[in-house]
C-alpha cells in the first residue's frame, strides 16, 4: 500500500515537456549576466538582464531549449538553458538569519547572513537546510531563505 500511495504521489507531478523534470522546481544562474526574454526565442525582445550569478531562480515553463523562470519577487521571463545551473543556491530572506552548528533552534551560531546572501544549498531536513555562504557553513531554518520547496528533503 505504501508504494501504490508514492506511485499515484509520484503521478501528481507535472513534469517539463522537455526534461521530463519536475514543474515547478529550483535551479541558479550560471553566468554572470543573463537574458530574460518576452517569449522562447533570440526573437523575442529582452525585458531585463539578471546580473546575479549563483541567483537562484524556479522554472515554471520549458519550450526546446528555453525555459520560464521567475526569481524571489516573482518577475521573470525565458532563459536559454545552458544559462541554466542544477547546482542549488538559495537566497536569505531574514536579516541576520542564524548559521548554526546543527539544525536545532538551540544550537550554537556558527554565523551570520544578510538579508540577500545567495548562499549553496547542501542539504535539507523538513525544517532546516545545510547552507555555505562566504566560507561559513551551517543550519539554517527553511523559512527564512527562498530556493527550496517547503517539503523539500535533499541528502
Amino acid at each position: 500500500m505504501l508504494c501504490m500511495a508514492w506511485t499515484s504521489a509520484w503521478a501528481e507531478v507535472e513534469r517539463g515537456q522537455v526534461t521530463n523534470l519536475p514543474i515547478p522546481r529550483f535551479v541558479s544562474l550560471k553566468a554572470e549576466e543573463g537574458n530574460v526574454r518576452r517569449g522562447p526565442s533570440l526573437s523575442h525582445r529582452i525585458d531585463w538582464v539578471f546580473t546575479r550569478r549563483n541567483m537562484p531562480l524556479q522554472v515554471t515553463g520549458e519550450y526546446g531549449h528555453w525555459r520560464r523562470v521567475q526569481d524571489r519577487d516573482g518577475q521573470g521571463g525565458w532563459v536559454h538553458y545552458s544559462l541554466l545551473s542544477g547546482v542549488r543556491h538559495v537566497i536569505v530572506e531574514a536579516d541576520m538569519t542564524a548559521l548554526r552548528v546543527k539544525p536545532d533552534p538551540d544550537a550554537p551560531v556558527s554565523a551570520h547572513a544578510e538579508a540577500g546572501v545567495v548562499a549553496r544549498l547542501e542539504s535539507c531536513t523538513l525544517d532546516w537546510c545545510r547552507v555555505i555562504a562566504g566560507g561559513s557553513k551551517g543550519w539554517v531554518e527553511k523559512r527564512a531563505i527562498w530556493g527550496v520547496e517547503p517539503s523539500e528533503i535533499r541528502d
